[in-house]
């Protein structure tokens, strides 16, 4: 089973959440719905910045458990690598 490695933050530089799901599509609407978690309901981080596909479930759970670790200075470079803007990717998902 595939998942994916997702950040998503309130605004650029704000705050942010790292999660880790099978389904993408779903899990950021129920972020976006306020039932996602509690930490990023309260504060209302929604926006998708950072997605990051696996093959395997397993490995993605791996992932996102190292990069909740890392420092916030690390995450905000991964994100914007390949977001710079860090516009709202959930738009553009193909899932």
């Amino acid at each position: 089973m595939a998942g994916y490695v997702y950040i998503i933050a309130n605004r650029k530089h704000g705050a942010l959440y790292a999660g880790v799901t099978n389904e993408i599509s779903r899990r950021i609407l129920e972020h976006r719905e306020g039932s996602g978690s509690k930490f990023a309901a309260e504060w209302r981080i929604r926006r998708l910045v950072y997605v990051e596909p696996h093959e395997e479930i397993d490995t993605a759970i791996l992932r996102e458990k190292r990069i909740k670790k890392w420092r916030r200075a690390w995450k905000i470079a991964l994100i914007e690598a390949s977001n710079p803007d860090w516009r709202d990717l959930f738009f553009e998902l193909n899932c």
